[in-house]
């Protein structure tokens, strides 16, 4: 659904959102296949000996940051950056956003534990804000208003993420609920291990589910402002994560055991809806739903 003239754009901050997630969750403590031989790779080795996996990962992390800042003042060397560089001269896009998301990658690899959801805030503001904010410069918006809205969806998104990914998280040795919430829930990260899926738990998935519906609520008043099929877009970016929220509720919290996610008929049908309400000038707002409170 996006213009034709914006495609390669989005491809291009898509290529670099997706390259720096995978230096950060998939390279391991050897080079990268797909970067090119001319690159600046760390070596194999140090004085102490092999680099560890996570040490690795943040001098490709540095190496990325360096190839980002030749797309400001330089020539870019890596395929995806070449790309990028003309997509942030079209559009006259801040650093900020890409240094952030790179910054987020450095958290994983420095802790794995959020020990307060104000922790997890701010991990989101570097790992999911950026991106709406890359989105949003595309269509041409800058203002904060806008900004403020899309980081609500942005922030809802990721945490719908994590409670849809709770077991794939815990196997990379990741645990995304705030420490400061399973122990009010009486739910210890020794139980995670062991994939206990008890009333502790669900009302704790309770709890965090209704928070990231909470910020989709605030978020939903975006699509309105925007115009064309950027409105469209923002809209099934929401109405996605809230599907999958109603997923989680449907199985009773118990994500450890099966992993929420949604039918191709059911985006089929999404897609539909949102669809027809974009063409018909409907409100674009959140699907009804009787969900609400987190059980105490």
């Amino acid at each position: 659904m996006l213009p034709k003239e914006k495609r390669r754009h989005v491809h291009a901050v898509y290529a670099y959102c997706r390259t720096v997630d995978d230096l950060g969750d998939e390279a391991a403590a050897s080079p990268v296949a797909d970067l090119p031989p001319q690159a600046d790779l760390p070596p194999k080795a140090s004085a102490g000996g092999s680099l560890g996996q996570g040490e690795y990962r943040l001098n490709l992390l540095d190496w990325w940051q360096a190839e980002l800042e030749a797309c400001y003042s330089g020539t870019p060397t890596q395929p995806v950056m070449i790309a990028l560089q003309e997509t942030i001269q079209a559009f006259e896009i801040p650093r900020q956003p890409f240094l952030k998301l790179i910054e987020a990658n450095r958290m994983d690899q420095r802790n794995q534990r959020q020990p307060t959801y104000d922790d997890l805030l701010h991990y989101c503001d570097h790992s999911a804000n950026p991106v709406g904010h890359l989105f949003l410069y595309l269509f041409g918006y800058q203002d904060q208003e806008r900004q403020t809205l899309s980081d609500a969806t942005c922030t809802a998104l990721q945490l719908t993420n994590f409670w849809q990914d709770l077991a794939r998280d815990y196997q990379k040795g990741r645990i995304y609920l705030p420490l400061e919430d399973m122990a009010r829930y009486g739910y210890s990260q020794s139980d995670l291990a062991q994939g206990i899926e008890n009333d502790s738990f669900r009302q704790l998935m309770a709890f965090e589910v209704d928070r990231a519906m909470e910020l989709f609520r605030r978020g939903a008043a975006l699509a309105p402002m925007l115009e064309g099929t950027c409105r469209l877009d923002v809209a099934l970016f929401t109405r996605g994560g809230v599907a999958v929220l109603d997923a989680i509720r449907a199985q009773d919290y118990m994500v450890l055991t099966a992993r929420p996610s949604l039918s191709r008929l059911r985006k089929g049908g999404l897609f539909l809806s949102t669809w027809l309400s974009w063409k018909m000038g409907l409100g674009l707002g959140l699907p009804g739903s009787s969900h609400s409170g987190a059980r105490q």
